[in-house]
């Protein structure tokens, strides 16, 4: 299932709902997040960009998506997890899962990977996001958001999506 291919202008999804940036800002950091709807390699892409600084206890960026309307949840069971079409600057960058297990701002399930120079696809089932900072299991069936994510320390950050899939 597409959710999002980033052919819309305004970086709305396949699924209605927008794509936005988020730093360490909200919680006092001073990092610096730019996401931008660009052709990267002839592509249309969402482009995450930003200093990643570790200023006031921050260290993050992120381009965020909620997978429904009205902060309601997503139901993925009838996927075996998420594929992503990505190119970057050779740095580690994370998937964030949020479900309505998450009541802290600090908690997610993540997987790592590291976007190269050239696009590539990534497949991340479901069992390979671990818990962050809580102690419950992955619930796929109450999904709410999906983050990419450039964190825990200083760099540039410069990664370039071309579509993002739920996968069976």
């Amino acid at each position: 299932m597409l959710i999002d291919d980033f052919g819309d202008p305004n970086l709305i999804s396949k699924l209605g709902t927008a794509w936005r940036g988020v730093s360490d800002q909200v919680m006092g950091g001073i990092s610096q997040a730019l996401v931008t709807r660009e052709s990267v390699d002839g592509r249309d892409a969402l482009r995450l960009s930003g200093d990643v600084r570790l200023d006031n206890d921050g260290g993050f960026v992120q381009a965020a998506l909620d997978l429904s309307p009205e902060r309601s949840s997503f139901d993925a069971s009838g996927f075996s997890g998420l594929r992503v079409t990505v190119r970057g600057n050779g740095e580690r960058y994370s998937l964030h899962l949020r479900s309505t297990d998450n009541v802290r701002p600090w908690q997610s399930y993540r997987a790592q990977f590291v976007a190269g120079p050239d696009w590539e696809t990534l497949e991340f089932p479901f069992a390979s996001f671990t818990p962050y900072r809580l102690e419950a299991p992955l619930d796929i069936t109450r999904l709410r958001r999906i983050g990419l994510v450039a964190i825990g320390r200083a760099f540039f950050a410069d990664l370039a999506i071309s579509e993002l899939t739920f996968y069976r």
